[in-house]
């Protein structure tokens, strides 16, 4: 299958290289790893790993905060459905961002978007989903006083007054050319993209402040900034940095990513341990050989291997992650015993997670943005 990225598919095996000349970025080189890890005093395993692997205008950040001036950070998620792990990898490394820098995250939920981009969307039911992605979000350990959450319906008198004049810079042939729009798209499908440029400086129009701004986010969504960059600096804000991340492949095989309307790709942050097990075991896609002979004798593929793959996000350790890739694939392991060791690292991860968001419902209100608190 052909590659094709874009913030509403993602199919094929995904070649970042050429992404990385396609969108016109920088990959992360060990000069900038380097660079990080002088600032923060430790680098995180997504950055060792080549999870996060390319940027836009990060060494502007570097420059601006050892003067002193910190940067924010910012990101979202379109409530559609639950949240899975696939999901999580870039608020997890954002979370580290937080700790490590001290930093605010504002967090966008366009709670119209999905509305607008799928015709079969219910907005009863992206309600609550909304309400339900707040708690995973919540549940992941982010500083409710150092975190925002933007609900572009809820918080649409202090977000369309600017969304306005974002929206006068772009004209509708750019919106035709990034997205592949028709004359069919409705007109807030349109629109939506001026409501997610917001974020990038709103916290500066609300503080009178001059901070630059961070996105995490994963490469599929960089086109919307590729647009919102030039907007933004028309209007007098600076443009956003980004660091963009690979995609966690689904458990059915390494291309395209993960999707919630395909529950048998995914693992959700509400499975329940029998169900995880259950899902890996019949769906995740194995580098293995078809006879446990054959694969103690030739060993696996771990490049292939989802198990493999996933374990890059759930095993901090990178002398332990190394010793099951070198053991897979000289057939000292086999695929089930791979799986096994995966299984429990998302069940361990899980069930703190479950827990904590149990509680997230007490502490809701201190994450959600309040004007007056400025």
């Amino acid at each position: 299958m052909a590659q094709k990225v874009n913030p509403y598919e993602v199919q094929g095996e995904i070649d970042y290289d050429k992404l990385i000349k396609e969108f016109g970025v920088k990959k992360i080189t060990s000069e900038v790893l380097k660079e990080i890890e002088d600032i923060a005093g430790e680098i995180h395993p997504y950055l060792r790993r080549g999870i996060f692997f390319a940027y836009r205008d990060l060494k502007k950040i570097f420059d601006e905060y050892r003067k002193g001036n910190k940067f924010f950070l910012y990101t979202g998620r379109a409530p559609s459905g639950p949240i899975h792990i696939g999901h999580i990898s870039v608020w997890i490394f954002m979370k580290w961002l937080q700790e490590k820098f001290g930093v605010e995250v504002w967090f966008q939920f366009p709670d119209e978007e999905k509305f607008l981009f799928k015709q079969e969307a219910k907005w009863e039911e992206i309600q609550k989903w909304l309400h339900e992605n707040m708690l995973d979000v919540i549940a992941l350990g982010f500083d409710p006083k150092k975190t925002h959450f933007l609900i572009d319906t809820k918080h649409a008198g202090i977000m369309y007054p600017e969304a306005v004049k974002v929206a006068k810079k772009i004209t509708f042939s750019s919106i035709k050319a990034a997205f592949g729009f028709n004359d069919s798209n409705n007109i807030g499908s349109i629109f939506y993209t001026a409501m997610q440029t917001v974020p990038v400086f709103l916290p500066n129009v609300l503080r009178n402040e001059k901070r630059p701004c961070l996105i995490p986010l994963g490469i599929d969504q960089d086109v919307h900034f590729r647009l919102s960059r030039d907007v933004v600096e028309k209007l007098g804000h600076e443009k956003p940095a980004i660091i963009h991340a690979k995609f966690m492949p689904p458990l059915t095989g390494i291309e395209g990513k993960m999707s919630s309307s395909n529950p048998d790709s995914a693992i959700l942050m509400t499975d329940s341990p029998k169900e995880v097990k259950r899902k890996i075991n019949k769906y995740a896609f194995s580098g293995g050989r078809d006879t446990a002979e054959e694969q103690r004798k030739y060993g696996g593929n771990v490049e292939v291997d989802v198990a493999c793959q996933w374990l890059k996000y759930f095993e901090p350790d990178d002398d332990k992650l190394e010793k099951i890739y070198e053991d897979y694939s000289k057939g000292k392991l086999l695929s089930g015993e791979v799986k096994k060791i995966l299984i429990d690292k998302i069940n361990e991860f899980l069930s703190e997670h479950q827990k904590r968001r149990k509680e997230a419902e007490k502490t809701l209100d201190k994450f959600i943005y309040k004007p007056e608190r400025d």
